[in-house]
């Protein structure tokens, strides 16, 4: 396959967002220790709705790195070829920051384990590599990088509602989640371009991305509704209360509106966003706040401790010491 050169004819970046960064993986450190099940004090729903994003999340990333190893050789330019190592950097690490949520949900009684294992079939079958060669192999990676593309869009939308979303402290969200989350949503805003910009310079074709899109939509769709069903299902203090163990969509609304949970209104606008012509990731989200948000992230605030005290001299013994 022969990569092309970086298409331009999408909207210009908006004025006020940083012209150039260095995207780097960030080290972090979480503490589950003191997480409640429902992280949202009195909010099942909602906390279950977000929680779905740690079921769905580390086995998508993984996934996106694989196809993102494979389209780094067909990559001409410079700096996307940056980019996108840069980006491979931060989601390996994202799909690992996850783990110990799902660890944290089975120790309370709430094993995540079987749908965990439908969404790694899913990307591993699937989505996976198949026994293709030549141009039927090229396409299959093209479409695969134009579905990461659509994807990386929702997750950016994502990243920016966690960041601006007040009403998630204000209704006494567990400090340590609501760090892990937007720690990971100012990384999805920072890269938000990179995805977009690597299909566009090894294909750019409209009519793949706008069918990618709705693959991707559609299947977002579909798994974010059964796998909140499944954990409300599936959560040990919703036993017998019947009412609390079936999704409805009337508390996704009531929830969206509380600015508890993603508004479906945005989540469904971001489709025809995507679909404009001169659509272009720059064009969404706030680069300069994900950037201060990521200065200040307690979780990686404490891994850059933890990695300055490790490095530090270990202080000679005094003289006459029995050290």
């Amino acid at each position: 396959m022969t990569a092309g050169p970086v298409h331009t004819g999408a909207l210009e970046p908006r004025p006020d967002e940083p012209d150039r960064l260095v995207l780097n993986a960030r080290d972090v450190e979480f503490d589950w220790s003191r997480l409640d099940l429902h992280w949202i004090p009195g909010e099942p729903f909602a906390t279950h709705v977000i929680n779905v994003l740690h079921l769905l999340l580390p086995e998508g990333e993984r996934w996106f790195v694989e196809v993102f190893k494979q389209a780094v050789p067909l990559i001409t330019d410079d700096r996307l070829r940056e980019d996108v190592l840069g980006f491979i950097g931060q989601e390996a690490v994202h799909a690992e920051a996850h783990a110990g949520v799902l660890d944290h949900m089975d120790a309370h009684g709430l094993d995540p384990t079987p749908y965990v294992e439908q969404i790694a079939w899913m990307f591993r079958v699937v989505l996976g590599d198949r026994e293709l060669t030549g141009r039927r192999a090229e396409s299959w990676l093209r479409t695969r990088l134009a579905v990461i593309a659509g994807i990386e869009h929702y997750t950016a939308v994502l990243g920016q509602w966690v960041l601006d979303a007040a009403e998630l402290d204000a209704a006494g969200a567990d400090p340590t989640m609501l760090d892990l989350l937007r720690w990971h949503g100012a990384e999805e805003v920072e890269h938000r371009s990179v995805a977009f910009d690597l299909y566009t310079h090894v294909d750019g074709g409209y009519r793949r991305r706008a069918l990618a899109m709705a693959v991707a939509a559609a299947a977002l769709a579909v798994l974010w509704v059964r796998g909140t069903a499944f954990l409300l299902r599936n959560d040990p203090y919703l036993r017998g209360r019947v009412d609390g163990r079936r999704p409805r969509l009337s508390w996704a609304l009531r929830d969206g509106k509380r600015g508890l949970i993603p508004h479906l209104g945005r989540l469904a606008r971001a489709v025809p966003e995507y679909l404009r012509r001169r659509y272009h990731p720059s064009q969404h989200g706030s680069t300069s706040q994900a950037v201060a948000y990521l200065a200040v992230s307690p979780a990686a605030r404490a891994a850059e401790a933890a990695e300055r005290a490790a490095s530090a001299p270990v202080p000679a013994p005094a003289p006459g010491s029995d050290q």
